[in-house]
């Protein structure tokens, strides 16, 4: 194989990552599942499956179903909880050379708070994410933090002031809220230094054989190809609206075009998710895809990509 000589460098703020290729959140755990498959210090960096304070066993089964060009999830969060997962998860990631961009999920300000406090403590996360999907428990109807932009400005908050200084707070936002402009300025506002988006968007499938949801609670998230227009549009209107605010850019990740498709349309990195589940070493094939294209294309630079659809007066 001939030697690619782009520069791949990417910047998230004041953090820069070797090339933009990312994990999105639940797709990789900690990066062990898709070790055997590909460097994990090759790809820009892990983004971890969202960590809770106390272990969840998650949702009964059936937690996934197929769907036209896409999948439907609900794991219900399932996890070990934040103390095996610094005991463990994190230091195995770290020892393999991985960045780690730990997610982190509560069902409270507190929560989130001793979260923060935690994991920013712990030595070589480089950034944090924070999951603003989990469920408000003080709201009746189970609504979202990502669906009110004052009550997910407040999370942001919470997760900073609890934060080491330094330590990138990334706020993962979703394409299925009243505006996500609103959101992104109000979770900046809060003193986020960058977004990830889009998280999955909610739906339901129904099994035609028994007639019941095809998920264990009826709705779950949608992720996959089905969402990328989607979530193109997000990054561009909130690239458009906040030029200087780093995006992680999701949301139906295949190939390596892509990756260029987000970056133009404002993404500093991307990351690459419901694939993983088909094709393990996925981020290996789509960062080389990537690196491919931009020599085809001229391109020395991956960095000169992002936002180069507003420079080019390209969308509405």
């Amino acid at each position: 194989m001939r030697e690619l000589n782009a520069d791949l460098r990417t910047r998230l703020g004041g953090w820069e990552l070797p090339n933009p290729v990312v994990t999105a959140a639940g797709c990789a755990g900690a990066g062990r599942e898709l070790a055997q498959f590909l460097d994990i210090a090759s790809i820009g960096a892990v983004t971890t499956k969202s960590v809770m304070l106390e272990p969840h066993a998650g949702r009964p089964s059936p937690r996934m179903a197929e769907t036209p060009s896409g999948m439907l999830s609900t794991t219900g969060m399932q996890g070990p909880g934040v103390d095996v997962f610094l005991q463990r998860d994190l230091p195995w990631l770290l020892s393999r050379g991985g960045r780690a961009i730990v997610s982190v999920a509560g069902t409270g300000m507190a929560e989130f708070g001793e979260l923060a406090r935690r994991v920013s403590a712990a030595d070589g996360v480089s950034a944090i994410e924070v999951n603003l999907s989990s469920p408000d428990p003080s709201d009746p109807a189970g609504r979202r933090y990502v669906d009110d932009a004052a009550q997910a400005a407040a999370v942001v908050r919470t997760v900073r002031s609890h934060t080491r200084s330094g330590l990138p707070v990334l706020a993962k936002l979703a394409a299925d809220v009243p505006d996500v402009v609103e959101l992104a300025a109000a979770c900046v506002e809060a003193r986020a230094d960058g977004l990830s988006m889009v998280n999955t968007v909610r739906g339901m499938a129904v099994d035609t054989r028994t007639l019941r949801p095809a998920v264990a609670g009826g709705m779950g998230g949608l992720s996959g190809p089905a969402i990328r227009p989607l979530a193109v549009g997000c990054v561009y209107r909130v690239h458009e609206a906040l030029p200087d605010v780093p995006i992680i850019g999701m949301g139906g990740v295949r190939t390596g075009a892509d990756v260029m498709e987000f970056m133009a349309a404002g993404a500093s990195a991307v990351a690459v998710g419901t694939v993983n589940f088909s094709d393990p070493s996925a981020c290996a094939r789509v960062l080389r895809e990537f690196t491919e294209l931009l020599e085809a294309r001229g391109l020395r630079r991956a960095a000169d990509l992002v936002g180069a659809a507003h420079r080019t007066g390209v969308g509405a």
